[in-house]
């Protein structure tokens, strides 16, 4: 290629070729960061402009964040960039305050992995990255207003996260309100008897004055209450990776996201975010998003609600197991009870000795209870929640020891702790109905336990169900044998058997109707290094208090050791040791938080890697803000809500379907109580979102299945060969590890960044995913060399374009030129690049065709376009053509109607189904006109040979149905 470019220049020294393409763009690049060109004035405050464009519609664009890698991009990560820069340019063109810019989700597991590996320090790889990555986007020749720009590891930004966790720290969420208050308005409530302070300690069944409870247990009260928490829970416990991780970042068969290592069940202290509050409004507030169907759906499964009841059964003297059901019609047919493993009430239920007749098979061959579950504790620990809810063929388990009571029929039921049921949903505790579960009939099977049918079979099963082979679970059945001397749902349907059981059991206090989420609260800490601190110290007595405004940001110390103490990553019997633990200086400390100085120990661990992104959007409005998260009023201006966004938020945000659960709920729990709190005047963070499909590229293995170098490959016979050895070919994603990875920067040296816009763009449906070919990047630059010879002698470098009036260009230029606008205009508001290209590329091939000079008003709006999706030539054509303004801002083109109609119309005319005649005739032409001119037609008359017409049908302009 550099051979034919250099032959080409010779000839043509004025000719586009990537040399010339490389100038091109490196120069307006720097005239676009001199000028300022992609700054969107504020409303108000140090980035406040121009108030004309201030005064105009606004559209806020965001990309999600990139993590700064030490790879690079790949062309597959630019897709999404190019496509909001391109949507953000159209934006600005047609009348728009444009707020577009990127930032740096800097903090977590990638940096630190790569820091413990090459013992460089995290912050020193991930500024580097930053720095690679910001050339590698400034060459792509993106409009962000770099004003605007940060990473989530500077201590500016961070100040602010730290504000936030403070902010949800210190707030509870007010059930009858259905918003977040200030914990202190909770504490008021109880100081002054207007609220009762619940039962704490020893005190269980009784409660005493606010007045009355010791500093530790306020502490715990509260702590019942706050959306920022710290408990003993199970949590995900990954010796691998030395941390503890949420739910979301357990992959399906129960491994890290980050590394692939065993994830298994521990307790632990950590901090969690009571996200379980928003539960409701989370599902709500879906319906008024401009989202994916399928995003939504996931969000909705991941959250889970189910209508039930709880029921309580009573151990003994040990209180009452609580199991939430959706299926409480069914109550009569509990034959026993199932705890989680993990449920704190197994080790108060335990007696010590089996009881008398206890069936051999319940025990698992041990002792005595405790042994028994002990051992199965242990068992269980060892798998993921994944392995646990898997439809083993073995159901696993082992009796307690201990009974409760069915609160319907009054009888002992034995209760068992097995696998299959899961603290992280409902109670951790099941009541087994095994006649119409499948789960609870497998392991009835296995435990030789009694089954009692109570919905009536549709089939011809009978109602024994030891003669059953599977349960039946059926909404439609009657209710049968459920009856005791108050209440009989005998008769009755699922829905109404469903009610009435549940007024019973509420008026005898042992239920209540409720519902359920699957949804569990948000693990909120972990056990590295590079990560946000938390603004969390100690006393003494163990108490946790909020550092204050002002001793904010709590910087990451400096650490000679900040590699995570990480374990074989098989050994689930293993704790975890921070980083920051080790640097006891700064752990220990001696702070006056307004009651005098004292003595505390700072929190070690750190906050997870999604903190930063919870927030962005909203440091992106106002980034250089020391005394305020964000000022009201710009937030109000580029966020706040508005026609057909009730909610407000971000206008447009476009980034990966594989951040469905993860980042997108985290950060709209956080925009949810900055707004109960008055912070923001947006209840959503991202009012619409996009997600763009993923550039794939073919991996190329050998015969081991080890990817070789897929730009080394030949292809040849009919196969493909590497090093004379035949290997296979898949299409799959794009990477270094895979060695298909191609740089944009090797597709810029070879073609320059307006090909690759230009070709990442047309590649298909930006929704769709798509297979990368570095041999048609080709058919863009030959467009953008096409266009250029439209304009520029290549010669000269002067514009050869003629000052024609517009009534004196020909009809079908015109007509040509007013249908590419309407089309591309469409296509770019719909985010149609692809199609919009072609129809760029049909103008630009008609104006090739007629030849002669072009037009200057037809290469004007040809150029502008062409300016969204290759700014750079668009910028040095639009300067050819006499202008000295950027073309950034320039309107773009309006169609004109009267050209984008066609001029004529083929109208088919049939006789009997059969077409008899084509008639070219005006698009406003109407039905009677249309049938006039058809039964004139000379063909028609001959065809119809003097035929009584019994109907004719016309669709005016293209259809005439005759039946003779």
């Amino acid at each position: 290629m550099s051979e034919m470019n250099s032959a080409a220049e010779t000839a043509a020294p004025h000719r586009y070729t990537a040399t010339m393409a490389a100038d091109i763009e490196a120069r307006w690049q720097d005239f676009w960061d001199a000028e300022g060109t992609y700054e969107a004035p504020n409303p108000s405050g140090d980035l406040a402009g121009d108030a004309a464009i201030a005064a105009r519609p606004k559209k806020f664009i965001m990309d999600m964040f990139p993590y700064p890698s030490g790879a690079g991009l790949h062309v597959g990560h630019p897709l999404g960039y190019i496509a909001t820069d391109v949507f953000a340019r159209h934006q600005r063109m047609t009348g728009h305050n444009v707020l577009h810019t990127l930032g740096f989700d800097a903090f977590g597991l990638p940096a630190e992995q790569y820091a413990v590996q090459t013992g460089t320090h995290p912050r020193v790889s991930t500024e580097a990255n930053m720095e690679n990555m910001k050339v590698q986007l400034r060459r792509l020749g993106l409009g962000h207003d770099k004003r605007r720009s940060f990473a989530t590891i500077d201590p500016e930004y961070y100040k602010w996260t730290q504000w936030i966790f403070l902010q949800i720290f210190n707030s509870w969420y007010d059930d009858e309100a259905k918003k977040a208050r200030p914990i202190a308005e909770l504490v008021e409530q109880f100081e002054n008897g207007t609220r009762e302070v619940p039962a704490v300690g020893d005190t269980a069944g009784s409660t005493r004055a606010w007045s009355e409870l010791t500093a530790a247990e306020r502490a715990d009260v509260l702590g019942e209450y706050r959306l920022a928490y710290a408990s003993d829970a199970p949590v995900n416990w990954c010796p691998g990776l030395g941390t503890v991780l949420a739910n979301e970042e357990v992959t399906s068969d129960g491994r890290s996201e980050r590394g692939n290592f065993p994830v298994f069940k521990a307790k632990l202290r950590q901090w969690n975010m009571r996200i379980t509050a928003y539960a409701d409004r989370l599902l709500d507030d879906l319906d008024a998003l401009d989202w994916p169907e399928a995003i939504k759906l996931q969000q909705r499964n991941w959250i889970g609600r189910s209508e039930g009841a709880r029921v309580d059964f009573q151990v003994g003297d040990s209180g009452a197991i609580t199991v939430f059901t959706t299926r409480q019609d069914t109550l009569f047919g509990a034959t026993y009870m199932v705890l989680a493993p993990e449920h704190d009430l197994v080790e108060k239920i335990v007696p010590d000795a089996w009881p008398a007749g206890t069936h051999e098979v319940w025990t698992g061959g041990h002792a005595t209870p405790a042994d028994a579950v002990a051992a199965y504790r242990k068992q269980a620990a060892s798998k993921s929640d994944v392995e646990r809810q898997a439809e083993a063929k073995d159901k696993t388990g082992v009796f307690t020891g201990a009974y409760a009571t069915n609160p319907v029929s009054g009888e002992q039921v034995p209760v068992f702790i097995a696998d299959y049921v899961l603290m992280g949903y409902g109670t951790g505790a099941i009541m087994a109905v095994p006649a119409h579960d499948t789960r609870d009939f497998a392991f009835a099977r296995a435990f030789e336990l009694p089954m009692r049918c109570v919905v009536q079979p549709s089939d011809e099963r009978g109602t024994d169900p030891s003669t059953w082979d599977d349960a039946f679970a059926s909404y439609e059945a009657k209710l049968v044998n459920s009856a005791n001397g108050e209440i009989s749902l005998d008769g009755l349907g699922v829905v109404e058997a469903k009610a009435k059981i549940t007024a019973w059991l509420a008026d005898r206090g042992i239920g209540e109707g409720t519902v359920n989420f699957r949804l569990r609260d948000w693990l909120f800490s972990r056990q590295r290094y590079w990560g946000e601190p938390f603004p969390i110290v100690y006393d003494e007595g163990g108490i946790a208090h909020s550092l204050p405004e002002s001793m904010l940001p709590l910087e990451l110390p400096e650490v000679d050791d900040y590699s995570p103490r990480t374990f074989d990553p098989d050994d689930a019997d293993t704790q975890p040791e921070t980083p920051l633990s080790r640097n006891e200086d700064w752990v220990n400390v001696t702070l006056d938080l307004g009651d005098g100085p004292k003595k505390y120990r700072r929190e070690t661990n750190t906050m997870p890697n999604w903190a930063g992104s919870c927030w962005y959007e909203l440091r992106y409005l106002d980034p250089h803000n020391s005394e305020k998260l964000v000022d009201p009023a710009i937030e109000q201006y580029w966020m706040g809500p508005r026609d057909g966004m009730p909610t407000g938020g971000v206008d447009l945000y476009v980034g990966g379907a594989e951040h469905a659960v993860l980042h997108l709920l985290y950060a709209r729990f956080w925009s949810k109580v900055l707004f109960d709190l008055g912070h923001v005047s947006s209840a959503e963070p991202f009012h619409k979102l996009y997600n763009q499909g993923m550039i794939q590229a073919f991996v190329y293995r050998d015969a081991r299945g080890i990817a070789v170098p897929a730009a080394e490959v030949e292809e040849r016979d009919g196969g493909y060969w590497y090093e004379g050895e035949k290997v296979s070919r898949v299409l799959g994603k794009m990477g270094k590890s895979l060695k298909n990875a191609v740089t944009p920067d090797e597709i810029c040296a070879e073609f320059g960044a307006d090909t690759l816009r230009l070709y990442e763009m047309a590649m298909g449906p930006l929704d769709v995913s798509r297979p990368w070919d570095t041999r048609a990047v080709v058919g863009q630059y030959r467009l953008l060399q096409r266009l250029w010879r439209n304009i520029v002698d290549e010669s000269t470098g002067e514009a050869t374009v003629v000052d024609t009036p517009e009534a004196d260009i020909d009809a079908d230029t015109l007509r040509a030129l007013h249908k590419a606008i309407d089309g591309v205009s469409q296509d770019m508001a719909a985010m149609r690049f692809n199609t919009a290209i072609a129809k760029v590329t049909e103008l630009n091939n008609h104006l090739t065709k007629v030849g002669g000079p072009v037009a200057r008003s037809v290469a004007e709006r040809l150029v502008l376009l062409v300016a969204p999706l290759a700014p750079h030539i668009a910028e040095e054509l639009w300067r050819k053509l006499g202008h000295t303004e950027s073309v950034v801002h320039q309107d773009f083109p309006v169609a004109d109607p009267e050209y984008v109609v066609d001029e004529t119309v083929t109208c088919v005319v049939q006789i009997k189904g059969k077409v008899k005649a084509r008639l070219e005739v005006s698009p406003a032409i109407t039905d009677a006109e249309l049938e006039a001119l058809a039964l004139g037609d000379e063909h028609v008359v001959a065809a119809l040979g003097g035929a009584q017409i019994r109907k004719v049908i016309v669709r005016a302009p293209k259809l005439v149905n005759i039946v003779a």
